[in-house]
């Protein structure tokens, strides 16, 4: 079994304390992680992985059987998954949307963008401040879901999209991009779909779908409809569904485990 993760969002700084590098320094854990080490019930001397998040990891031993510091090993290696995938998560009702973030995380999402969908029920745009407050829930869960994948970098949660014809604004001009909504009658299979780009971005529709006026806003600027198989998925597990599949028909599983 791999080591657990903790998240470590200093752990740059407090690496760079250290003029030996990782092996042998003293990290200190945040509150929350120091309570983590209790409930995973983590001893003295046992291994664990710090991260920052951002793909910084360090491999290391817990230090005292309280408190939250742990004694580094070596500095992981890490490399980037290619291409990358950003999902562009219409918001589902009620706990399906913290799911639906959970799933896609530990199925490898590089980004997510909450997007207020034409037929969404659930909405972020009422009372002032509901959105930050529910963009803070998904961050929370992002973070929870990279720690239980042992993934050395999470998902980004971007600021709620309101409609999907600003997308590209959304999108990096200098990374060759291919968007692709994944729809129930497309006539396109995903798995015979040029997928060579930098980023992968997958638009999830809500449960009672995309509209006609969104999808043609999709292949305005070059997207397209894709159906991922034979079923219909729920909005909240379509993401990770084709995350999967993408690691399969792209480079993404490739790389070396840690």
């Amino acid at each position: 079994m791999t080591d657990p993760v903790f998240h470590v969002p200093d752990l740059a700084a407090q690496l760079a304390t250290h003029t030996d590098g990782a092996s042998g320094a003293v990290f200190t854990l945040p509150a929350t992680e120091t309570k983590h080490l209790a409930v995973k019930r983590i001893r003295d001397g046992e291994s664990v992985v710090l991260t920052d998040g951002r793909g910084l990891g360090v491999a290391g031993v817990r230090t005292g059987e309280t408190g939250g510091t742990v004694t580094g090993r070596r500095v992981l290696p890490y490399t980037p998954a290619q291409p990358t995938v950003t999902v562009v998560q219409a918001i589902p009702k009620g706990e399906r949307a913290e799911l639906a973030v959970d799933l896609a995380v530990q199925a490898g999402a590089d980004r997510i963008i909450p997007w207020q969908a034409d037929r969404c029920v659930a909405r972020w745009d009422g009372k002032p401040g509901k959105a930050d407050k529910a963009r803070g829930r998904w961050e929370a869960t992002a973070v929870t879901a990279m720690k239980q994948a042992r993934r050395l970098s999470g998902a980004r949660v971007d600021e709620l999209l309101t409609d999907i014809a600003d997308l590209p604004g959304r999108l990096d001009p200098a990374h060759r991009h291919r968007v692709l909504v994944l729809h129930e009658v497309a006539a396109q299979p995903l798995a015979d779909t040029d997928l060579d780009a930098d980023e992968l971005v997958l638009v999830i529709g809500p449960e009672g779908g995309v509209t006609d006026r969104e999808i043609a806003a999709v292949t305005a600027v070059g997207g397209s409809a894709v159906v991922l198989g034979p079923e219909v998925y729920r909005s909240a597990a379509a993401a990770a569904v084709a995350l999967g599949a993408l690691g399969v028909l792209t480079p993404r599983w490739s790389r070396d485990p840690r």
